[in-house]
């Protein structure tokens, strides 16, 4: 072995499966976790309502997903995105459309990751948020009903604000989560990758760590991902933490 300093990290950057694999990573990241939150939010707020009742029943219903093998729902979602006899297409062809081959396509191939990711995670973050709601002051509601304010109102006026600590916990380990997806397309498409956009910056990681031995090369990709992962966190805290004067 021979020190080769800052090289492994020029050769990156001139890759282009290194700026393949980042563009994968950030749009299955914006396609999963931003409509994954707001979901999580929307549900935790309608099961935090009083007239919701058997609210336990809901919290493990919709956080069953979370600890369901991955290999299941690996085959769950390759039934449902299934280029011919997939239930997706079952439904757009009954609806008049025509039907969609998932993963012959990168766009098609991430949706189809975003969805189990989102699937998987949502009901993890509407508990955490649902405990987030239960520590707001019930007085608060008492008085914007008093005051005549609707549910959006409400939602937008008092839930949102008193859960933005919440809201930067969620948002700052789906941002970590989200650049470190892994499982689900090695899952989905072997060490290989056969399907496009499938590819991932810690399966790439991993494929060039262990399957062809460029430790020192992999090595560089994990700093890599180590600062952008710091990038994006401190701007999300900086974002969630403004000075409302």
């Amino acid at each position: 072995m021979q020190s080769v300093g800052f090289n492994n990290f020029v050769y990156m950057f001139k890759d282009p499966s290194f700026w393949q694999v980042l563009i994968n990573n950030v749009a299955i990241w914006l396609l999963a976790n931003g409509p994954m939150l707001v979901i999580a939010l929307v549900v935790a707020f309608v099961i935090n309502m009083s007239i919701v009742k058997f609210k336990g029943i809901f919290r493990i219903a919709y956080f069953l997903p979370n600890i369901t093998a991955m290999v299941a729902v690996v085959i769950i979602f390759q039934s449902m995105f299934g280029n011919e006899y997939g239930l997706i297409n079952y439904f757009l062809e009954k609806l008049g459309l025509d039907k969609i081959a998932w993963f012959n396509s990168s766009a098609g191939v991430r949706v189809v990751i975003a969805a189990m990711i989102g699937w998987r995670y949502m009901g993890y973050n509407a508990v955490i948020f649902l405990s987030g709601l239960q520590r707001i002051p019930k007085d608060l509601y008492e008085a914007a009903n008093l005051d005549g304010a609707t549910t959006f109102q409400t939602f937008t006026k008092i839930t949102i604000p008193m859960l933005r600590p919440i809201i930067l916990f969620s948002v700052m380990m789906s941002t970590i989560g989200g650049f470190q997806i892994f499982t689900e397309p090695q899952v989905l498409a072997g060490n290989q990758s056969p399907y496009p956009g499938s590819d991932t910056i810690v399966l790439y990681m991993f494929r060039e760590g262990f399957i062809y031995q460029n430790y020192g090369y992999a090595a560089a990709v994990s700093w890599v991902l180590f600062i952008i992962i710091g990038i994006i966190s401190v701007l999300n805290w900086k974002l969630f933490n403004r000075s409302d004067d």
